[in-house]
C-alpha cells in the first residue's frame, strides 16, 4: 500500500471516529496533534483540515448528487469516503481524478457494503464530470 493510500485511510479513521463521538474532526485532529498521537503523514493531515473545513460544501454535494439517499442513511463509511474522495477531486490539484475515485472505491470495497463501490464510483464520476462548473 503507498504511503498517500495509508494516509488516506488515517484521513478516513479520524473523520469517522469523530463523527461517530459528535465531535467536530478539526478538534479531533488538533487533540490528536497537541497528544503526539496524530498523524505522522502530512498528507493525512491536509485530508482531515480539507475535510474540515469544507464539510458543509461536501455534504451539499453528496447530498445532491446521492438521488434517493440522505447523508444519514448511507452507510457511515461511504458518507465519509465521499468527503475525501470529494475533496480530492475538487482541491488536491496533485491527485489525478481518476487516482481520487479509484482511492475511494478501494476505501469502501474494503470497507464498506457490497453496493457501496458502485454507489461511490457513480457519485465522484459525476462529480468529475462536474467539475469544472462546481468550481466557478
Amino acid at each position: 500500500m503507498s504511503a498517500r493510500s495509508k494516509a488516506r485511510k488515517r484521513a478516513l479513521d479520524l473523520i469517522f471516529a469523530a463523527e461517530a463521538q459528535g465531535q467536530l474532526v478539526g478538534d479531533v485532529l488538533d487533540g490528536q496533534l497537541a497528544d503526539g498521537d496524530g498523524p505522522t503523514n502530512e498528507y493525512t493531515v491536509t485530508l482531515v483540515r480539507g475535510v474540515a473545513d469544507r464539510q458543509e460544501r461536501l455534504d451539499e454535494l453528496i447530498s445532491s448528487y446521492a438521488k434517493g439517499w440522505t447523508l444519514d442513511r448511507m452507510p457511515a463509511v461511504d458518507r465519509n469516503v465521499l468527503r475525501l474522495g470529494i475533496f480530492e477531486v475538487l482541491f488536491s490539484d496533485d491527485v489525478p481524478d481518476a487516482v481520487a475515485v479509484s482511492e475511494a472505491v478501494n476505501l469502501v470495497r474494503d470497507l464498506s457494503t457490497d453496493e457501496s463501490p458502485g454507489f461511490v464510483n457513480g457519485i465522484l464520476a459525476h462529480v468529475v464530470r462536474d467539475k469544472e462548473q462546481l468550481l466557478t
